[in-house]
């Protein structure tokens, strides 16, 4: 081989080094950068999973809470708790077919605003009172036309009970189902009496159009 092909293969050789060494540090870079966003990921990911616990713990404490507050009614059995919802029956309410408060429902209610009212504090939520009825149709003595009827008077006479007993009145509002969403088959009297409730729960407040 004469020297000049011998220069000139190792000019090619000495102009290939510059581009090896250009390519290797963008490959370093693009791993640096894959590093940085898996390591920036996992952390996003452990701060997200830290906020979850919290916020679950949070809420476990409050509705421990809340059933530590309720404890007498609880064991009475006038009441139950189920996931933050306070379902009451409604013979311990209201007399058959009536929407006007028994004296015993009115104590009761009065019993719960509190714990109620200390449970929706720091939380951006309304409570619910949603009223239920069985499937057996109303009476002409009954005094209402049907049984959604019923069921919306029956949950706003509870709201304004609450509302009197210290509960501010933009923290509630009032639903009737009538016979709908049962909760035991429509197939005893038994079963209808548990149908014929009042709940009591918590809902995010709806977020207002901006202007």
């Amino acid at each position: 081989m004469s020297e000049e092909n011998q220069d000139d293969d190792a000019l090619e050789t000495a102009a290939i080094w510059p581009i090896f060494g250009d390519l290797m540090a963008c490959l370093f870079g693009l791993f640096v950068l894959f590093f940085v966003w898996a390591i920036a990921f996992q952390v996003d990911l452990t701060k997200a999973l830290a906020i979850e616990k919290s916020e679950r713990a949070t809420e476990s404490a409050r509705l421990r809470t809340l059933e530590q507050a309720l404890s007498v009614p609880l064991a009475e059995g006038t009441i139950t708790l189920v996931d933050g919802t306070i379902g009451i029956r409604g013979s311990v309410l209201f007399a058959l077919n009536s929407a006007q408060l028994r004296p015993e429902g009115m104590a009761l209610l009065e019993r719960i605003e509190e714990p109620l009212r200390n449970y929706l504090t720091g939380r951006d939520e309304l409570i619910m009172v949603s009223g239920f009825t069985d499937d057996l149709s109303l009476g002409p003595q009954a005094g209402f036309k049907d049984n959604w009827e019923l069921s919306s008077e029956r949950a706003l006479t509870v709201t304004r009970a609450l509302t009197a007993s210290g509960m501010p009145e933009d923290h509630l509002f009032a639903a009737g189902f009538g016979a709908s969403h049962p909760v035991a088959p429509n197939t005893s009297s038994e079963s209808r009496a548990k149908n014929r409730r009042v709940e009591i729960s918590t809902i995010p407040r709806s977020r207002r159009a901006e202007p």
